[in-house]
């Protein structure tokens, strides 16, 4: 009788270890580390629906993700740029958020996370230190939302004031690349004597001066620390060091460094102008590296060169900075949990992680994270304006950060001064603007 009672405890302590082991196997890995062979869906959507070499990079790492992760079922929607604002927006009404979705840094994020509607991805980082730690400074400052979290990584550089300039006509007429603003004005003048005109500027939509001159002008007068308190009401842009850089602007106006009628041409006519060689220069973004690729033959760029707008003796901010910010990336829904959050997640890393990062900024796109790209199948125009911005801190944009109004005054404001109007009044103008966004 013993005998058989221990037959059958032991058999019963068999069966229950069995059934505890097919139980684990089973079970869902709910850490990212670890990964997950369980049957998931996944949805993302993106705006790269384009036929250009980025959006086709990015739809290929998305595709290569698939590939590689047979449990996941992945719902990918390209979505054209001109519906895309507006099928997220629709969505996050219903709180109906694709899992993984593009999103652009700053306004359209902080909405999406002020809702509620995203989850952070801060596992990653974690997860993946040196990633993290190979971005360039400031890159997820529009994606912290909160101390110690990130809400994406972007996959892009917005980089707006590159100087691009022409090295054959300064040769030719034995002129120095500026590095100071006493240099440029003696290259303006230099170039002006012989019949060229100094800096190309299609100035007809009024964003252009504001977003690839001012920036980084401005900021080399009056430093981002100042401008930073401005847009919040702690400094006004009535101050004399905001009326000191628009006062540079008019300088450059007063002594003609841009083409007649700058204000009745586009920005795409400008690019052709220089590429021509009607112009020494040229400060722009880099939209710029792409056109030129697309429009100018090889002899054209070849005496291309890419640099930083000059330092201003005397003022605040620092030389050696182009203005821009992180460009989009890609977020994570708040409600998207278990297994799917954990493909989620290896799905944003396949974007966003080094070999993502390598693989956008091969298709000649600029990104936030630093590599060495010299063996890489890239334009050379495009090498070199990426190794500038890899060594370049970053400014802020104005029109970024300031109010819709505002932005728009600033906008008009450099065409007004264009056409004769003065540094005080368009600052005016602008505190105006500025302090009605931040008294409602």
């Amino acid at each position: 009788m013993k005998k058989r009672l221990t037959l059958v405890i032991t058999l019963i302590a068999l069966i229950s270890l069995l059934t505890a082991a097919c139980s684990s196997g089973n079970q869902t890995n709910e850490s990212h580390e670890g990964g997950s062979n369980e049957k998931v869906k996944l949805t993302i959507w993106h705006n790269f629906a384009g036929d250009d070499l980025r959006a086709k990079a990015v739809r290929g790492l998305i595709d290569e993700y698939k590939k590689a992760n047979p449990n996941v079922e992945l719902d990918a929607q390209a979505i054209p740029v001109d519906g895309y604002r507006q099928r997220l927006s629709t969505v996050a009404a219903g709180n109906e958020m694709p899992d993984v979705f593009f999103v652009y840094a700053g306004s359209q994020s902080q909405e999406f996370y002020d809702a509620g509607l995203l989850q952070p991805i801060t596992p990653l980082a974690e997860e993946y230190p040196e990633w993290k730690g190979n971005f360039m400074d400031g890159a997820f400052d529009r994606f912290e939302f909160e101390e110690g979290q990130i809400y994406s990584a972007p996959i892009g550089l917005s980089a707006t004031s590159f100087l691009y300039y022409n090295k054959d006509l300064f040769e030719k007429h034995g002129v120095k690349v500026p590095t100071t603003w006493t240099e440029l004005m003696a290259a303006v003048k230099t170039f002006n004597d012989n019949g060229i005109t100094p800096i190309a500027l299609g100035n007809k939509a009024p964003w252009v001066a504001q977003s690839t001159i001012l920036g980084s002008l401005a900021d080399r007068v009056t430093g981002t620390d100042w401008f930073l308190k401005a847009v919040k009401g702690e400094a006004s842009f009535t101050d004399p060091v905001f009326v000191d850089a628009l006062g540079k602007f008019k300088e450059l106006v007063d002594n003609k460094a841009f083409q007649e009628g700058a204000n009745s041409i586009d920005n795409t006519q400008a690019e052709q102008y220089f590429i021509q060689g009607n112009a020494a220069m040229m400060v722009s973004g880099a939209w710029t590296l792409t056109n030129l690729a697309a429009s100018a033959t090889p002899e054209q760029v070849a005496p291309i060169e890419v640099t930083t707008m000059p330092a201003i003796e005397g003022g605040a901010g620092e030389a050696g900075t182009i203005s821009g910010g992180a460009g989009g990336g890609f977020a994570l829904s708040k409600k998207t949990e278990g297994a799917a959050k954990d493909a989620a997640l290896d799905l944003i890393y396949s974007i966003s992680g080094p070999d993502g990062q390598k693989a956008i900024a091969e298709s000649n796109s600029m990104v936030m994270y630093k590599m060495d790209l010299a063996s890489s199948n890239v334009s050379p125009l495009y090498l070199k304006a990426f190794n500038v911005a890899m060594e370049a801190g970053i400014t802020p944009v104005y029109d970024a950060y300031l109010s819709a109004e505002a932005g728009e005054s600033i906008n008009n404001g450099l065409q007004e001064i264009m056409m004769g109007g003065k540094p005080e009044d368009v600052a005016k103008k602008l505190q105006d603007a500025q302090a009605r966004s931040t008294q409602k």
